[in-house]
């Protein structure tokens, strides 16, 4: 089982969830390295079985680069794979419940046929530029134990 864990991030934070996640599920036995997003040049299901997706959130959705990324996720080669998708946000935002990066990655790959792993990683950081809010990246390592025990059913 091999994947990759993408993500965009302008201030660090979004790449040290990234880091976390990718960490933790070779920690559990499961292959994930982490790209920028803009190192991905192409995607391909030969060489990844699952996709884990992340951007910061900004203006209540994902990045330009993330956008751009999901036009290489195509629908007639990952029918049918898992995913699962996380971002950075605004504590703020989070309560009042407005939609995030992470929630709007998963609506776009749903809507390609893919199989959605787990709900969405939301991860705190103070203001718009950090740093992460304390006990983060233990959650995001959490988040990826719970993908890995799903991607080994």
């Amino acid at each position: 089982m091999k994947g990759i864990v993408v993500y965009d991030s302008s201030y660090g934070n979004t790449r040290t969830i990234a880091e976390a996640i990718s960490g933790a599920l070779k920690e559990s036995g499961i292959e994930a390295d982490a790209f920028y997003v803009k190192q991905v040049k192409r995607l391909n299901t030969r060489e990844h079985n699952f996709l884990v997706l992340g951007s910061p959130t900004r203006f209540g959705t994902m990045s330009f680069a993330v956008k751009g990324f999901l036009g290489k996720v195509k629908s007639n080669e990952w029918m049918n794979k898992p995913f699962a998708a996380f971002d950075t946000e605004n504590p703020e935002n989070m309560e009042k419940k407005e939609y995030s990066a992470a929630e709007k990655i998963a609506e776009k790959l749903r809507a390609k046929g893919m199989n959605q792993l787990s709900p969405v990683l939301k991860a705190a950081v103070f203001g718009a530029k950090g740093p992460l809010q304390k006990g983060e990246i233990e959650r995001a390592k959490e988040f990826a134990r719970g993908l890995a025990v799903e991607l080994k059913k």
